[in-house]
């Protein structure tokens, strides 16, 4: 009896190979799907380009409502197509061990694992699918505005600062330009 006690703490004691290194593979590329741009052959015909043209239309026709600022055209490029993050069932175990010495000396060891494993759904057809908890947008990289009364200073203030307020982005990220007349 006394032998299979030690036999099972030292089968707990080794250490068992983990598989971490194949899991970050797996959640990196879980939390990579998501939106996804094509080869820039049809950009209309992608969901990042389906994005970007409701997101310069909005702007487009809120801008157009503006007073001085007259017909636009909004061109927004984004930073990345977006990301699914991914929800995981996560067991974390955690141990501390406290010893004296017989000198009078303490020393506290803390030892913790954990183990994260993705969490599927299942569809009708049998079907498993990782489990979405959170969709990311792709954010806003820059935004350009051709507008008729892009060469008037009020003007391009009002429609710099409207840009920063929607998207978050600098003023540097923002061109505004004049619209002309030939163009239309």
């Amino acid at each position: 009896m006394i032998l299979l006690i030690g036999l099972l703490l030292l089968v707990i004691a080794i250490p068992v190979p983990r598989e971490s290194d194949k899991e970050q593979e797996e959640t990196k590329r879980e939390t990579s799907v998501g939106i996804r741009s094509g080869n820039g052959t049809g950009a209309e015909d992608t969901l990042v380009g389906q994005y970007e043209a409701y997101l310069e239309k909005r702007v487009a026709d809120a801008l157009e409502c503006v007073e001085g600022v007259g017909k636009t055209e909004v061109v927004i490029t984004l930073k990345s197509s977006g990301q699914k993050v991914i929800e995981k069932d996560q067991i974390s175990n955690s141990r501390t061990t406290t010893e004296e010495d017989s000198a009078g000396g303490t020393r506290v060891e803390k030892e913790g694992e954990t183990e994260k494993t993705s969490i599927y759904e299942q569809r009708e057809d049998g079907s498993q699918t990782p489990y979405v908890s959170r969709e990311m947008l792709p954010e806003v990289e820059g935004v350009a505005v051709i507008a008729e009364g892009g060469d008037h200073p009020v003007v391009v203030q009002n429609i710099t600062e409207a840009i920063q307020a929607l998207f978050g982005i600098e003023a540097h990220k923002i061109k505004i330009m004049k619209r002309t007349t030939a163009g239309s």
